[in-house]
């Protein structure tokens, strides 16, 4: 019944976090460039059309034709690859890099089609600046220079070699003098870069106003979903303590009836298995409040590293696999100013995560040193590892690489919080056969600012 609270406090926010990510996997950048190229394609042969059988223009249709088909072709290809799941995510290099290709190959193609319809005598030459415009929105900054450095030269190209169509000759135009020519290169060459510099500068404005958006808002989710889970915590906590008062007695009453009698060492071992797990279900309903958040639960106090490790080990579960690397003197009697209790069981967590990973002959590294003014607690284990994937969700509500049974998913959820809460944070390292490391980093802050 309280697995089920939990998932109904907690699921409706992770439910919202999958389809925001969807959506935003769905809409990224690269669709939107494969939309775009799909507009651009449907333009050239609706203008072709008007300037060939309409206008009467007489152009190289073949090979405008073929320009046009490559860049279909393309498109085509890139909407293929975008369609398998791991291609989807607008945060993919791989995906970016692929943008950034087709949109140089539109370039030279753009370039291409100039040079057969009048150079930049053909008003279409404008459209170096969308191409510019839409490679500052959706590529790295990199990528954008590039694209106007070799849309400026491809422009200079095309002043001095193109094949000219008659109706665009007007005399208006005559490029063969160099003032002119020299004055229409220099004024692309610095429209350009002020245009690049522009979108970019916005798009970067835009890109981070987009970050603080979704870290506000997963700040808010997370914030409710602590509040629900200290809630259903603190109200578990007083349910149980009823019914597990009573089991204690019930146990004490049939301890010293079974006193009087002859009964099997069995018995009396079980009586003892009972009390001492009525016991660490209190144990884990007052760590549980305390890890969720509920100031009930936890005091700060004054301690050492070394006193935090040496409470942290005295709850885990097979110590004897946990090898301690001591520090140097100063490391270990460093003061800090924490609810010890809560940290030991955010760092116990992580040493059970670790011995899990490692099977039942698995060892876990628990050392510890100061950068600066952080202390840094280090857990390595030697366990099969973890992919970038699941790096990625570790810390989300109910998600667990265990085996079913062997863990609700909720244990790395609670640590990530408490350590959050102290300003610190977490940072997960592993591959795959290679077992993981997990530093967590705590402010050495002084009594007097967190008092």
């Amino acid at each position: 019944m309280i697995l089920d609270r939990l998932r109904s406090v907690l699921l409706p926010a992770l439910e919202l976090r999958l389809l925001e990510s969807l959506l935003s996997k769905k809409f990224g950048a690269a669709v939107w460039l494969l939309q775009l190229r799909w507009l651009a394609v449907l333009g050239q042969l609706m203008t072709i059309f008007v300037a060939y059988f309409l206008l009467e223009v007489r152009l190289p249709l073949s090979q405008l034709l073929s320009l046009i088909g490559l860049t279909a072709a393309t498109n085509i290809a890139f909407g293929w690859w975008l369609r398998r799941d791991a291609a989807w995510s607008d945060e993919d290099q791989t995906s970016g890099t692929w943008s950034s290709y087709l949109m140089l190959l539109d370039l030279f193609t753009l370039t291409g089609m100039l040079y057969l319809t009048g150079g930049v005598t053909n008003p279409f030459s404008l459209f170096y600046f969308v191409n510019l415009a839409v490679g500052g929105v959706i590529l790295r900054p990199v990528w954008a220079w590039s694209l106007t450095a070799l849309a400026v030269l491809g422009y200079g190209v095309l002043i001095r070699w193109h094949r000219p169509v008659e109706t665009l000759a007007t005399g208006d135009l005559q490029l063969t003098e160099w003032v002119p020519t020299i004055g229409l290169f220099v004024a692309f060459a610095t429209c350009a870069p002020v245009v690049t510099l522009f979108v970019t500068q916005i798009a970067a404005e835009l890109t981070l106003h987009q970050q603080r958006l979704r870290q506000s808002e997963a700040d808010r989710v997370r914030s409710r979903q602590l509040e629900g889970l200290t809630t259903l915590a603190a109200g578990a906590a007083h349910e149980l303590a009823t019914p597990l008062a009573t089991i204690d007695i019930i146990v004490r009453e049939l301890g010293r009836h079974l006193a009087a009698c002859a009964t099997p060492p069995t018995v009396n071992n079980d009586l003892g298995l009972i009390e001492s797990e009525l016991e660490t279900c209190r144990q884990i309903l007052m760590r549980m409040r305390a890890a969720a958040g509920d100031q009930s639960g936890q005091s700060w106090q004054v301690t050492t590293v070394e006193d935090l490790i040496d409470v942290t080990l005295e709850g885990v579960r097979d110590p004897h696999r946990v090898e301690v690397i001591d520090g140097p003197e100063s490391v270990e009697q460093q003061r800090l100013w924490l609810p010890r209790e809560a940290v030991a069981q955010a760092i116990r967590n992580l040493i059970h995560n670790g011995l899990d990973a490692g099977g039942a002959d698995g060892h876990v590294q628990l050392a510890t040193h100061i950068e600066g003014t952080d202390l840094w607690i280090s857990i390595r284990d030697h366990g099969s590892g973890m992919s970038n994937e699941q790096i990625r969700r570790a810390g989300e509500p109910f998600f667990t690489t265990k085996e079913p049974g062997l863990g609700m998913g909720l244990g790395l959820f609670l640590t990530r919080n408490v350590i959050q809460r102290l300003e610190g944070e977490i940072v997960l390292e592993s591959k795959v056969g290679q077992g993981t490391m997990v530093q967590v980093r705590l402010p050495l802050a002084s009594e007097s600012t967190d008092a």
